[in-house]
């Protein structure tokens, strides 16, 4: 959810999602949520971190606290990591209805905290 939301926010730059336990696909729920606010992922593919090893980024953005643990690979990759922990909606237990109620508000989530981390990244690094 995250890539496509970033996608959205930030035209013309390249973002790359990777996860440290890749799933063998998208979640059909992070699906049906993107879908509710216009972005389409369901040609997204998850993909292994250690796929990026040998890439250089501006900054990574980790979103979990699994991710967090992964920090020693995820810091060969960029010199600015940034941490933002939600809650993984994978986790979400209960009727379908309240499993799309979980997956909405984690997706909110990141739209609210990645819309304020680029606004004050154009900011401060005269980034547009």
């Amino acid at each position: 959810m995250a890539e496509g939301i970033l996608k959205e926010i930030a035209p013309g730059v390249s973002v790359k999602s990777a996860g440290v336990i890749p799933e063998d696909k998208v979640s059909e729920h992070a699906v049906t949520v993107m879908k509710e606010i216009g972005i389409d992922i369901s040609g997204h593919k998850p993909k292994s971190l250690k796929l990026f090893e040998n890439e250089t980024f501006d900054i990574v953005i980790s979103l979990s606290n699994r991710s967090l643990e992964a920090a020693g690979v995820i810091e060969t990759l960029t010199g600015k990591l940034m941490h933002i922990r939600f809650n993984d909606p994978a986790l979400a237990e209960g009727s379908e209805e309240e499993i799309l109620a979980v997956y909405r508000k984690v997706r909110d989530e990141i739209k609210s905290a990645l819309s304020l981390f680029w606004n004050v990244w154009t900011e401060a690094e005269g980034n547009s």
